[in-house]
């Protein structure tokens, strides 16, 4: 139960920083896709950065090592839809419920469309592709 509360209130804290960065707001997305305003873009990069110099660190003191993976062949095509969904509806999954945590009701719809868009997917994938869906480390 302590670890359950513990991951609400990291994710309670999380979900405030990126409203007050202004994640969830359509407008400030739309200005990150179109290059209007760099200031997300920042983010995202101090984000990478950040994220870079965790893995040395992790890397090099824990035993922990990272080993090249190959390329799924829904990475592509996945991570085009995801940014073409998100761009559209101004959401990722994360946003969606921090909108919704807001009161933005209209990010209800978006939160309706990533589980169609899941269900459908499901359905290609046994129709058409039957990729292995297990982790790329499988691969």
């Amino acid at each position: 139960m302590r670890d359950k509360m513990s991951h609400a209130v990291v994710g309670t804290i999380m979900g405030f920083v990126l409203s007050r960065a202004g994640f969830s707001s359509w407008d400030e997305v739309h200005a990150m896709f179109t290059l209007t305003d760099l200031r997300l873009v920042l983010g995202f990069g101090m984000a990478v950065v950040l994220l870079a110099i965790a893995w040395v660190v992790i890397a090099r003191t824990t035993n922990v090592r990272w080993a090249p993976r190959h390329l799924h062949p829904g990475t592509i095509p996945g991570g085009l839809l995801f940014g073409a969904g998100w761009a559209i509806c101004g959401a990722c999954p994360s946003i969606a419920l921090v909108q919704i945590g807001e009161g933005q009701l209209g990010a209800l719809v978006t939160l309706a469309g990533m589980f169609v868009g899941n269900f459908l997917y499901a359905v290609a994938h046994e129709r058409r592709f039957r990729w292995s869906q297990a982790s790329c480390v499988d691969m």
